[in-house]
């Protein structure tokens, strides 16, 4: 028998406390600090300058880099005339409601001169998101990327890439646009469209008065990098596409997916999507423009511009040839209204499914509901002219629902059971009336208005069918839900078919994502289990028609287990 002395068994506990202490930091992660304070800074763009919202005078905002399992604390503290509040999209927010920050749903908004902290662990889960402004149309500058690493030692299931790039995309308007809205809301008409999108917060060489905010991409050759594309834009899905280059999909609203290449991206406002780009192997004797233009399917009139930036290589070290001198070569986009293109590269984006990353689709489905969404009109108020058709006020609805935000916020108003006057739990499960969804629209086309929700029972599964409607006409709706991720099972044409599609739903690997296009003239079917109790969002995440009224929220009830339970709220929740 080995006798062990008092000082070696006293270094023997010590490494073996601190290898435990290392391997539970690895698998807990650690708390990392933000401070945000919202503030007021001139920018100038297209020759014209402008006072902006930003968060500590950066435009686009700060990156939240994060790895997996870490805890975030976001102080943030308004000095704007603006009331204000940030989500963070995308992230599961697992009773951590109180941070997830729609105004009014979640939260009171965070008044001038007060602050609020956010406090959520990012879990399961790893990839790129953003967070963004969740009031009005802050959001137009009040912005920046996510990004969750894995945890320490974990790879990314993909080739190590060289560089990792965040590419953000923004719209840009030279008027004020909480002005835009407001006078639209007030006249019942269509606000007016940006002057031009944003790459990294810069509109690029293609717009007047815009060559030196271009945003420049330097790559070496025979490179694997990886850019995080993110569509902050407010109210424009988009086609972006490089030059000469291929790109390869791995990873869409950070879940990792089954890799495929590509020479065109379709990203909705809301969505986010990792692509490889490996450069060429030789220095090329060319410059690549890095181009994005909008896929608009609406009758309504939208930005036809296009942002771009410029993907350059550095020279190599006998060069004597200036930047300036080479070619410039020019993706092709394709049209602005191609659906077949836009549905083919969704339709590609399946889950990786793979044994440390498994698509877990609920098999069996406990809650069924079926959502129409789409334009309606509104009646304009007494004594007053509207600019709505025939004297009406434009409106968009769910189930011919247009939400009414509450006065005071609906996760408060549920947790303390003060829901009287405030919102009814009787949100409409199926349409009030059937009609030819995509055909010609009934008479009828008023909505009705109201603060209605749906309450699901914790850990039940639900099938939810987003039917777009050709009422005033058909459009593409990128649908974002708050607090889960869904399974993309089944998308089509026409009025969706219960008996027939549910036979052709993907229950093995599909698409699993926090935001959706719901085709135009067309529908999506989703799944997903409510395993989060709070109040959830979900709205359309083309601004104008959250403004007008395509939202509502889902009410998930705590489980009987104390971790199935929603914390009480933090001491500093914003009051109203």
């Amino acid at each position: 028998m080995v006798s062990c002395s008092p000082k070696s068994f006293f270094y023997l506990v010590i490494s073996i406390w601190l290898f435990s202490g290392l391997a539970l930091a690895k698998r807990a992660g650690i708390t990392r600090h933000f401070k945000f304070d919202i503030k007021m800074k001139n920018v100038t763009k297209l020759c014209q300058t402008k006072n902006i919202v930003t968060v500590n005078g950066q435009f686009p905002g700060p990156t939240i880099s994060v790895r997996e399992g870490d805890r975030v604390i976001v102080k943030v503290v308004n000095h704007v005339q603006y009331n204000v509040s940030i989500h963070w999209h995308g992230v599961r927010q697992l009773r951590s409601g109180w941070a997830d920050g729609p105004a009014y749903i979640t939260q009171c908004p965070i008044q001038t001169s007060q602050s609020y902290v956010y406090n959520f662990t990012i879990t399961g889960q790893r990839g790129t998101l953003f967070w963004h402004a969740h009031i009005s149309w802050l959001r137009v500058t009040l912005y920046g990327p996510i990004v969750i690493l894995p945890k320490r030692g974990v790879p990314y299931p993909f080739p190590q890439p060289f560089k990792e790039v965040p590419i953000i995309f923004g719209e840009w308007w030279k008027a004020d646009t909480e002005t835009i809205i407001n006078q639209a809301l007030q006249t019942g008409g269509a606000p007016n469209i940006s002057d031009a999108y944003t790459f990294n917060g810069l509109p690029g060489p293609l717009y007047n008065c815009s060559s030196k905010d271009t945003f420049k991409l330097k790559v070496k050759p025979g490179k694997t990098y990886l850019l995080r594309l993110i569509n902050a834009a407010l109210n424009d899905e988009l086609f972006f596409s490089i030059a000469n280059h291929n790109l390869t999909v791995v990873e869409a609203d950070a879940v990792y997916v089954k890799p495929f290449k590509t020479n065109i991206v379709l990203i909705t406002p809301g969505q986010t999507t990792y692509v490889l780009l490996k450069t060429k192997h030789r220095h090329p004797n060319a410059t690549f423009l890095m181009a994005a233009r909008p896929y608009a399917t609406g009758p309504a009139a939208f930005d036809n511009s296009t942002t771009a930036g410029i993907l350059e290589y550095h020279p190599p070290s006998n060069s004597t040839k200036k930047t300036n001198k080479l070619t410039l070569l020019k993706p092709k986009l394709p049209v602005f209204n191609d659906t077949k293109l836009a549905t083919s590269f969704s339709k590609k984006i399946r889950s990786l499914n793979s044994a440390k990353f498994p698509a877990k689709v609920p098999q069996k489905v406990d809650k069924h509901f079926f959502f129409t969404v789409g334009l309606g009109l509104s009646p304009c108020p007494k004594n007053q002219t509207c600019q709505g058709p025939n004297n009406t006020m434009l409106a968009a609805s769910v189930n011919n629902v247009s939400f009414v935000m509450p006065k005071m916020a609906l996760l408060q108003s549920h947790f303390f059971n003060q829901s009287r006057g405030l919102y009814t739990t009787d949100f409409p499960a199926n349409p009030p009336f059937k009609f030819n969804y995509t055909g010609n629209p009934p008479n009828n086309i008023m909505v009705t208005s109201g603060t209605k929700v749906v309450v699901l029972p914790f850990n039940s599964s639900v099938e939810l069918v987003m039917q777009d409607t050709s009422i005033i006409g058909a459009e593409s709706h990128p649908l974002h839900l708050h607090g889960f991720n869904f399974f993309v099972v089944g998308l089509g044409f026409g009025n969706y078919n219960s008996k027939t599609d549910p036979a052709k739903f993907n229950l093995v690997d599909p698409a699993e994502r926090n935001t959706v296009g719901v085709p135009s003239g067309g529908w999506v079917a989703v799944r997903f289990l409510a395993d989060n109790p709070g109040v959830w969002f979900m709205h359309c995440h083309l601004e104008v028609h959250t403004s007008w009224g395509l939202k509502m929220a889902w009410i998930v009830m705590d489980g009987k287990r104390s971790h199935q339970k929603l914390p009480p709220p933090p001491s500093d929740l914003p009051k109203c």
